[in-house]
């Protein structure tokens, strides 16, 4: 049997080809990487998405940017939905700063099943469910105990055994609230301070406004609040105003955010801790970009977290 001219050694290797580029789906030029983020109500995660946005336009030739977040903290199943929608977009890599440590870890598992780079940033994903699942994410992030126990340690300078003090603690959930939790107590047992009360604002300022109002009637003699992020700390602040204490009672915060830093300059709240939230999803980003290169699975990556007090506000 004679083969067609169409079909000829020659033709036919070169019809093989442009029928698998065809069948082949186009691959995009560069990568693009989604970062998914929780409330940008929240200064510090504007701030993130500020400092990943510029370090895009920076490298525009290496990657793309998706940047997405949600309404407020608690919005675990929006957060789910974005990365559900990231997996269907077919991004190359997913950096997350997860509104739940537990939550998350199940839609993160379906992305990398579906072959995407995926960098947990910020808030720590839960280690238990991670063995549980024989699934390994790497953190890229600071160690929240040892920022938290700093600002704690500045403000047991100022206070003496046996004064009380209270801790507006994040949600409950997330590993980085649980561990700030744990470097405040770290500071005060060490100081002798006495925690007369720890309960959850869940991030929010007008939470903590009522918290910690309820605080200041119920607890008379309170020397200090130690909040879990700045958001909280302003509205401890505005809580100790109204009260007419604001001589009495010290405040500390996490997260140095713009809207604290006056508060420092003026002696309304003590010390906050900076965790470059500019540069935090940066450092996510990098290592999706070194993963995506090197065909690898990096290992966690500590970042830094520095005490700021009203020293580091003169300039």
């Amino acid at each position: 049997m004679k083969l067609s001219p169409l079909l000829k050694p020659g033709c036919l290797a070169l019809a093989v080809l442009l029928l698998a580029s065809c069948n082949t789906a186009p691959q995009p030029a560069k990568p693009r990487i989604a970062l998914v983020m929780k409330s940008l109500a929240n200064e510090f995660f504007k701030t993130m998405q500020d400092g990943a946005t510029a370090h895009q336009q920076a490298h525009a030739a290496e990657y793309e940017l998706i940047a997405n977040g949600t309404k407020d903290e608690l919005d675990v199943a929006r957060q789910v939905e974005i990365v559900e929608q990231m997996i269907a977009q077919q991004v190359q890599a997913i950096v997350i700063a997860p509104a739940d440590s537990k939550a998350l870890v199940a839609v993160c598992q379906r992305a990398q099943a579906a072959g995407i780079v995926v960098i947990n940033i910020d808030n720590k994903l839960d280690a238990a469910v991670l063995a549980e699942r024989n699934l390994h994410i790497p953190f890229v992030g600071p160690d929240n105990r040892k920022g938290a126990r700093l600002a704690g340690e500045a403000l047991a300078q100022q206070l003496k055994p046996g004064d009380q003090v209270a801790i507006l603690e994040g949600v409950p959930t997330a590993f980085n609230a649980q561990q700030r939790k744990a470097g405040f107590e770290d500071a005060m047992k060490a100081g002798g301070m006495n925690i007369v009360s720890s309960q959850s604002a869940s991030w929010e300022t007008a939470k903590a406004n009522q918290v910690a109002a309820a605080l200041l009637v119920e607890k008379p003699e309170l020397k200090a609040i130690l909040c879990a992020n700045d958001s909280m700390a302003l509205g401890a602040v505005a809580a100790i105003k109204a009260a007419g204490k604001a001589e009495q009672i010290r405040v500390i915060g996490f997260d140095n955010i713009q809207a604290v830093r006056q508060l420092l300059k003026n002696g309304r709240v003590l010390a906050t801790v900076d965790q470059h939230g500019d540069q935090l999803a940066v450092y996510g980003i990098e290592y999706a970009l070194e993963s995506l290169k090197n065909k690898t699975s990096p290992a966690d990556r500590e970042t830094k977290a520095d005490l700021i007090t009203a020293e580091q506000t003169k300039n």
